[in-house]
């Protein structure tokens, strides 16, 4: 049974219209063009729609799609595999282990690592944030409201301080109080501007010189931007060796497709997805029930 987490009202308006068409007609040549249509305007993305349609088409002159309920139900378990099979697991094996999060002003970033340090302490595992966000004392002051509400423990410094300088901190005071696991919150740099991603970069390079290692690098994207968020995506590809992503606001007006469109272009896993305001609507994607709720 789909547990209904995935509120895809966008996506699903989206699929709508194909599935009324093509259950009413069968499948012809307009078929494919509908189909198309609706990947692309879901956000997909060009490169995407047009490979998931090749593989369709070369299944269906195979004779497995005779009808309309057939392409349907390949096309639904095509995306599923397509977006599966990825290892989802977020890495902690360093002493301690650093997770840095990057992405642009307003995906949601500070909020997704209150959740996660929630969920990790939750689990057992003491967890230091760092609030390399240093451009804006509200991160900061943010940051630490989620630090008190999670339990875990915050090192800041003064604001316009140099961000990798609090990075490196934040891994040295874990280290030597034997805490396994820092977040580390960065500015959210424009993906255009060169000299915020030179200096993302730096903070990369600062935090694996001292004790730590970095174990995840994990661009926060805001679903509902949709090929915006997949340029974004690009660009912090080029600069921050990026491990995965967390899609935000894969509700409401999110079409979904920019899923397919990351993890197919970029080849980077989509490891988690929010899907609210609550600190427990951060969840480990899930890729049948996520095609799932597309077409439900």
């Amino acid at each position: 049974m789909v547990r209904r987490r995935y509120r895809l009202s966008s996506g699903r308006g989206t699929f709508s219209g194909f599935l009324a068409s093509v259950v009413s007609r069968g499948v012809d040549d307009a078929t494919w063009e509908e189909l198309e249509d609706a990947l692309i305007l879901a956000d997909a993305g060009v490169g995407t729609t047009t490979a998931l349609l090749e593989t369709l088409k070369e299944q269906a002159k195979d004779g497995k799609v005779k009808d309309s309920e057939a392409l349907v139900a390949l096309l639904k378990a095509q995306m599923a595999e397509n977006l599966g099979g990825r290892d989802l697991e977020l890495a902690t094996d360093g002493n301690p282990a650093v997770w840095l999060f990057v992405g642009v002003n307003g995906v949601g970033k500070t909020t997704t690592i209150g959740k996660l340090a929630a969920r990790e302490v939750q689990s057992g595992r003491k967890v230091v944030l760092a609030a390399g966000d240093t451009f804006r004392a509200a991160a900061a002051e943010q940051l630490g409201q989620w630090a008190d509400r999670a339990g875990a423990e915050l090192i800041r410094g003064a604001e316009g301080a140099d961000p990798s300088s609090v990075v490196f901190d934040a891994i040295e005071h874990a280290s030597a109080t034997g805490v396994p696991l820092v977040m580390a919150d960065t500015a959210g740099r424009l993906h255009t501007r060169t000299n915020l991603m030179e200096e993302l970069s730096k903070i990369h390079r600062v935090a694996g010189k001292g004790p730590g290692t970095v174990t995840e690098v994990l661009l926060v994207i805001d679903a509902s931007t949709g090929q915006n968020g997949l340029a974004q995506a690009r660009r912090f590809t080029e600069t921050a060796e990026l491990t995965g992503v967390v899609l935000t606001k894969l509700d409401g007006s999110a079409k979904g497709g920019i899923v397919m469109a990351v993890q197919d272009e970029l080849d980077i896993p989509v490891k988690l997805v929010g899907l609210g305001e609550g600190v427990d609507d951060l969840l480990e994607f899930d890729a049948a029930e996520f095609v799932e709720a597309l077409f439900s």
